[in-house]
């Protein structure tokens, strides 16, 4: 089997890793939201109808799945530093593209910006793997998702009042100060990653560097990769189930409370915003079960909250803001559950960035249908409950797949990798 090139112990600082996962998540949803707050504006300004409005937010959804090849290709030729400055670059100019032309521009800096994240989505699960003990990576997983949710809220809170004293292109452009900030970083966390592994490599620090990768025992290479095979496909299952579930809830909850609770868009929205910001706790709800239980408990304990929110508003809608806190905590800690099993089975970094890709790819084709289907239901039958069904049979999806493949991603622990102890 061949392994990664191996790379000195302590290329880079913990701190510098961590915080380099924060920033690029910073500006791997927000983009995607900033235009929401400001829609009415937008399409007030570009003569937009409703439908070509619904693309800005479901664009970039559709560029996740469609443009993971070329992320692929991007990340084994450039590596993972250096793919992580061109996401960013790329959220960078799509950003500046959207915001200062006429309609089609916004368009297409909204595909280049959807292209540009897909880059991000595969790549940080590369990284996290390589850098990240496997102890410890459900743990930073958690920090990433974490603020990923936190860069989509500041972008939802921020954009309007933004937009209403500069207008709403100067809006959606501040947002790119996150991408250029982040891409500072990664260049710099490129060049110190560069230099130090020339300078280890010149002193011969040869008996520093960790089997990060190692090989497995003779006759076992075929049956090993035979199970993260396994592993990938059951993550794909499991990552269907998520994307579908969070993008469908997304987009109609606060409609579904308005019809059924007779809420106002002020208060829906309100409550459907927990939904979001309860996914940083989630975020943070695998690594403490993980750091006390089996593998498998984080996940049996996320799918039980996951089917919780549908259930709850078919048998007990009253309790509508219980539901979207618990919602919320389910879909942040799936992803988390999610990605943490991929970045603790995957052998190197082209294994992890083909299984991150095929589980990305596959999750973001399912959710490009989750709102239109959802919605569609709901015309169809005049309510709210056949959605709510389907949501749940998404939930429980994500449940087979995320147990199954925890079931066997604990038969054998992840690599040890190196530099974050």
């Amino acid at each position: 089997m061949a392994t990664d090139p191996p790379f000195p112990v302590r290329v880079v600082m913990p701190w510098a890793v961590i915080a380099g996962v924060v920033l690029v998540a910073l500006s791997l949803r927000g983009p995607i939201v900033a235009p929401a707050p400001v829609i009415g504006e937008i399409r007030s300004d570009l003569g937009l109808s409703a439908t070509a409005a619904g693309l800005l937010t479901s664009l970039p959804v559709l560029c996740f799945a469609l443009a993971t090849p070329l992320a692929t290709r991007v990340i084994r030729r450039a590596g993972p530093e250096l793919a992580v400055v061109t996401c960013l670059l790329g959220v960078l100019a799509g950003t500046v593209v959207r915001s200062s032309g006429p309609s089609w521009a916004v368009f297409a800096g909204t595909a280049v910006i959807g292209a540009a994240i897909t880059i991000g989505n595969i790549v940080v699960p590369v990284i996290i793997r390589r850098d990240v003990h496997w102890s410890r990576t459900s743990v930073v997983t958690g920090v990433y998702t974490a603020a990923l949710n936190v860069g989509s809220m500041i972008t939802s809170l921020g954009t309007a009042p933004l937009a209403a004293a500069f207008g709403w292109r100067w809006a959606l452009a501040a947002w790119g100060l996150f991408a250029a900030v982040g891409a500072v970083f990664w260049m710099w966390l490129a060049r110190r990653r560069s230099t130090t592994a020339a300078a280890a490599a010149t002193a011969g620090t040869d008996a520093v560097t960790p089997p990060t990768n190692a090989e497995p025992a003779p006759g076992a290479t075929a049956r090993t990769s035979d199970r993260v095979d396994r592993i990938g496909w059951l993550l794909l299952v499991a990552f269907c189930g998520q994307s579908f579930s969070y993008f469908a809830v997304s987009a109609w909850l606060p409609t579904l409370l308005a019809d059924t609770r007779g809420l106002g868009a002020t208060a829906s929205g309100a409550t459907a915003s927990l939904f979001q910001i309860a996914a940083i706790a989630g975020a943070f709800t695998v690594p403490v079960i993980a750091a006390r239980a089996p593998a498998w408990v984080p996940v049996v304990v996320i799918g039980a909250l996951w089917t919780v929110l549908p259930l709850g508003l078919l048998l007990a809608p009253g309790a509508f803001t219980t539901w979207s806190v618990v919602g919320g905590i389910a879909q942040g800690g799936g992803y988390v559950a999610i990605l943490s099993i991929l970045a603790r089975v995957a052998r190197t970094d082209q294994e992890t960035a083909s299984m991150s890709a095929r589980v990305h790819a596959g999750g973001y084709v399912a959710a490009t249908f989750a709102a239109p289907l959802a919605g569609a239901l709901s015309s169809a039958t005049g309510g709210w409950t056949a959605p709510l069904l389907l949501v749940l049979g998404a939930t429980l999806t994500f449940s087979v797949g995320g147990i199954g493949a925890a079931l066997l991603a604990r038969r054998r622990p992840g690599p040890a990798a190196a530099v974050l102890e």
